[in-house]
């Protein structure tokens, strides 16, 4: 590198970087390059669940590196086993296929309900439907799934098969299934398309309209699980059974990992050869899995997560009630949005300058994820830094 390009960053400029470099993590902080210390309520975007370097993960994690790192998924890999055999004990699935990210376990998901559809069902359907505003992944096919122009610009022609209708309208759903329709897949809160969540009574009616073409239903849970709205994930509180649900962000606390999870029926679609991944299921991976859900997927952590995400819910509510900054409040659990009343980007700059990371959803929506395990005192530093931002 040249000395005029010495300072210049050899990583590619994909992300609209924040004005400082974070260093170290512990819980619910972090600290960047001169020491500063920041209260993270972004948790990696909803990935480190139990904050950062959480300890029993971090054990579990060590322990793993001192036994194996890698190996084919050509062979059976216990751990791999036992994190699949927690996911599908405690979820309504009954097969896991690995990945690496939310993407990957997307793409997984997409394959599958068309391989139902054409080697179970024996049609040509092909059509994945999902919705406005949504958002599934940044590789080819999760970004044509994506009901956002901004995410598809300059990436045409866009890889066909998918179709987009307005999210929370019943009039749409008279066109919910088609000819080619062998899948539909909804997020049931829409993270980075505002905080949005899914109305339980259309998404009954999308659950209804599924099973009764047998088109398959998936949800894309990979900001809402591992607890982040109050339940292990999402789908629980609506009452409706998915045939696939994608998985990842707080599945590894921070690790990379994904996982695609399926009823028998529709992974009966899938055999030897359909679909496969190197790192899919890695042995450190699936620790550090484990880990994380031996310590969320509990009733008791969970009812404590939903106890202090009420609490913060009602504290953002009074907050909305005195400061012209902020018009509402909206999510699930600690999936948390509050509509700005002007450039929410802004907002987040003067928050990180007061010591608090949070992140946008869009142009006049914060969005605050805090750690499952964050405390009441945590809160209170977060709702008197908010109160003190202003609209520029």
């Amino acid at each position: 590198m040249s000395e005029t390009n010495a300072a210049v960053s050899s990583v590619m400029p994909t992300y609209s970087r924040f004005p400082i470099s974070i260093t170290k993590g512990e819980g619910s902080y972090v600290w960047d390059e001169n020491g500063k210390q920041y209260l993270d309520y972004t948790a990696g975007i909803a990935t480190c669940n139990l904050g950062h370097a959480p300890a029993s993960v971090k054990g579990a994690v060590k322990e793993q590196l001192d036994t194996l790192w890698h190996c084919s998924n050509l062979y059976h890999i216990p751990i791999q086993e036992q994190l699949a055999n927690l996911l599908t004990a405690n979820t309504f699935a009954d097969q896991v296929f690995f990945a690496n990210s939310g993407a990957e376990a997307n793409e997984a998901a997409i394959k599958l309900a068309r391989s139902y559809a054409q080697k179970v069902k024996a049609t040509s359907a092909y059509e994945v439907v999902t919705f406005s505003q949504s958002f599934h992944g940044r590789t080819l096919a999760t970004l044509a799934a994506t009901g956002q122009e901004k995410i598809q610009k300059h990436f045409a022609p866009l890889a066909k098969g998918f179709r987009y209708l307005p999210y929370n309208d019943n009039q749409a759903l008279e066109e919910l299934i088609g000819p080619n329709t062998c899948g539909v897949l909804l997020e049931l809160v829409q993270g980075e398309g505002g905080v949005i969540p899914a109305d339980p009574a259309w998404v009954k009616e999308v659950e209804r309209l599924c099973k009764e073409h047998d088109v398959l239903l998936m949800l894309d849970e990979v900001q809402t699980g591992v607890g982040r709205t109050g339940t292990l994930y999402a789908y629980e509180q609506y009452g409706v059974q998915p045939d696939v649900m994608t998985t990842a962000k707080g599945l590894g606390s921070g690790i990379p990992i994904g996982a695609m999870l399926a009823t028998e029926k529709a992974a009966a679609a899938f055999e030897a050869g359909s679909h496969g991944s190197t790192f899919g299921g890695n042995p450190v991976a699936a620790a550090a899995g484990k880990a994380t859900l031996d310590v969320i997927a509990h009733t008791e952590f969970l009812a404590e997560v939903q106890e202090i995400a009420d609490y913060f819910r009602e504290e953002l509510q009074t907050l909305v009630t005195q400061s012209s900054a902020f018009t509402d409040v909206r999510g699930k659990g600690l999936l948390l949005g509050l509509g700005t009343s002007g450039k929410a980007i802004e907002l987040v700059h003067q928050a990180r300058e007061l010591g608090l990371l949070v992140l946008v959803a869009g142009e006049h929506v914060l969005r605050i994820l805090p750690p499952l395990n964050t405390s009441k005192a945590e809160i209170e530093f977060c709702l008197e830094t908010l109160k003190q931002i202003t609209i520029v």
